[in-house]
Order: C-alpha cells, then structure tokens, then sequence
C-alpha cells in the first residue's frame, strides 16, 4: 500500500496540533490503497487524543527545533550543540530516512518543518511539501554569530535541504522560505471548537457567570508563578490546566485536569474557546486557536525567537490582544489588563481559517 508521509518538529504542540488537522482533513478523503504515515518525535498523547484519521506512527527524531530552559527563556548554548550533533550526521540521517520512504512506498512527503525530510525525498525521488509558518535557517538567523562560531555548517546544510522540496506551502505570519523555488500562501490551519461554552463549562464545573482567563504555557507551563498572587480572583476565574492540580485550592482558580478533559469528550480548543481571555506566549498554534475561536490573548515575550516580533506585529489586525511585561505577569498584576481586552472591540479583521481543508484538497490534487 502507498503512502503521503508527515513529518513533523517535535518543537513546541504547534507544528503537531495544525499537522494533526490537516491530516484529519486529509483522512476524510484519502483514496483507497493509500495510507497515511507519520514521522515525529511529538508527545505520543497529543496524537492518541486528537487524531481522527487512521494512520501509522513511526516515533523519531526529525529536527532539533530550540532547546528551552523553560517556556519564556530559550536555550542558545543547548540549542546549538544539539543541531551541531544532529546535522554532522544529516547524509546519513536523510540515507536512513530515504529507504523508509521507499519501504512505505511514500508518494508525497510533508514537512513541518524538518530539513532532513525535504533531503530524505529527494534521495527517495519523492516530491515534498514544507507547510509551515517559518523555516529553521530563518529561525537559526538569530543566532547566526554563534552558529558561524560553534557549528558552521549546520545554516547551510538547512538551506540545502530545503531547497531540495518540490514546494513551500506558507501559512500566516510566516518567515523564511528563502530558499525555496515555489511558495504558495495559505489561510490559517487551526482547530475549532465543537463545543459550546456552557457545555464546556458544565462539563468542567465552570463559573459560566464569571470572564474566565486561561492560562497556556505549553508542555513547560509557567515555572515559579503562585496563582494565589493574582489580584483579579474576585472577579475573574482564572482556569489552569495540566496533569497534577494544586495541593491546596484557590479561591478564583480553576484546575482542570488535561486527561480528564479529552476523556470527557473536549478538546483543548473547546476550552480556548469558552474562555474569554488566554494568558499564554505567543506561538502559531494558540495564536491561530485563539482567531479561530474569538477569544483575547494577553501575551508576555518569550526571548529571543524571531516568530515572536511576526505574530506581535500581525496580530492586532486579526485578534483581540495585549502585552503584559514579565515582571507583571509573575506579580500575579494582570486585572486591569483582563478587564481592558474584555472590553476591547472586535479585531479590524476577520480571517480565514480553513487552511486545513485546503491544504488537503491540494495534497489529494497532488497524489492525482
């Protein structure tokens, strides 16, 4: 049986999360004698969760992304020792990766946004697709001195793979794809909410009465911040999530166990979408979860990450939001910045974001 092969950064839920839509959209239509095959290092539960279509798992690793110390402080010294170490071996990498492809009998190869797939089809005479939001060598260009420094080829070798894909399929608020021969836009690939507000706060025993806040941290949460400093909990709840709650309750906020929530029949984007604010940093995935489903954000800055001045620069035209300093943020002073964007007026723009079906009616149009 042939294939379409993903592979996906295990950076972040991001590149994962919008993956996981197009390959659900995908799944919807995919003829019969093709199958769906994916290659990544991403947590195992966001998939076994949120995908719908049937597909093979092939855990590894794709691409090294950015280390972090934790979710606001990126990590440059780890970062580029990691990608020295992963791209002094690429040739064989994309040699290992290639005679999987032609094991599977992969007819199309995705990329969001490993290098090493775009030089793994080439060698497997595959066609590849990049779908992403930005590129690694555009990423690695912030810390262009320390690479030329400390691993010199690996900028290059990046550069080289990706030139080697058949295309580049961008979505919003995107950077790089410099080096690419063809580049297409897309709208938003984002996940929308199902359910509805009182269903979702009925079914986590959510205040419906109060502006709810969420707080999103991704899979490193917010370290070193004590909710019982937040000054907003007379009049907001403020909703935390994660696998562990708190050893003593708060009065204001809400604990809401992630299992718990998907074994009740909700998604992650249910709950963005029933609250009325997200405290978050700002990335592609909660950005575009947060235009899908109307709901503010109030972000703080997350280090040196170039995507972070894109989506800062292009979010006000299609999303309620606001900046709250670092030193606010962890002080718990967030009321009066809650309050502003609760009151704030609809966003001047009102994109699309069907991105997923999209991209999949294309993928289908390709594999013709």
């Amino acid at each position: 049986m042939a294939a379409v092969a993903f592979y996906i950064s295990g950076h972040g839920f991001g590149h994962a999360s919008r993956q996981i839509e197009i390959i659900n959209a995908l799944g919807r239509q995919l003829p019969p004698g093709l199958r769906i095959v994916v290659r990544t290092a991403s947590a195992r539960w966001l998939f076994d969760q949120t995908l719908r279509a049937r597909v093979t798992l092939l855990p590894g690793e794709c691409d090294t992304g950015l280390a972090q110390m934790d979710s606001l402080r990126p990590d440059a010294e780890a970062t580029i020792q990691a990608a020295e170490t992963f791209y002094q071996t690429f040739e064989a990498r994309a040699a290992t990766e290639a005679v999987l492809l032609k094991d599977y009998d992969a007819r199309l190869v995705v990329a969001d946004a490993p290098p090493l797939a775009c030089a793994a089809a080439d060698l497997a005479g595959t066609p590849s697709i990049v779908i992403s939001n930005f590129t690694w060598d555009w990423i690695y260009e912030a810390y262009e001195s320390q690479f030329r420094a400390g691993a010199p080829t690996v900028l290059p070798r990046i550069r080289e793979a990706y030139a080697r894909a058949s295309a580049g399929w961008r979505l919003p608020m995107h950077g790089g794809f410099a080096t690419f021969a063809s580049v297409t836009d897309l709208p938003f690939v984002a996940r929308h909410a199902t359910r509805s507000r009182d269903r979702v706060c009925d079914t986590l025993q959510l205040p419906a009465d109060r502006p709810l806040a969420l707080i999103s941290f991704g899979g490193f949460g917010l370290s070193g911040f004590d909710p019982a400093a937040l000054d907003c909990r007379e009049e907001w709840t403020v909703v935390m999530t994660g696998r562990t709650p708190p050893v003593v309750a708060i009065p204001g906020v809400a604990f809401v166990d992630e299992g718990w929530l998907y074994n009740r029949g909700l998604r992650y984007e249910d709950l963005v979408a029933a609250v009325d604010v997200v405290v978050t940093k700002p990335g592609y995935g909660i950005t575009s979860e947060c235009v899908a489903n109307g709901t503010a954000m109030l972000y703080t800055d997350r280090g040196r990450f170039p995507e972070y001045d894109v989506l800062v620069r292009e979010m006000p035209r299609v999303l309620r939001c606001a900046y709250l300093d670092q030193p606010s943020l962890f002080a718990g002073r967030w009321r009066a910045a809650l309050d502003a964007l609760l009151a704030s007026p609809p966003p001047p723009e009102k994109p699309a974001t069907n991105g997923a079906e999209i991209a999949a009616d294309r993928l289908i149009q390709q594999l013709s």
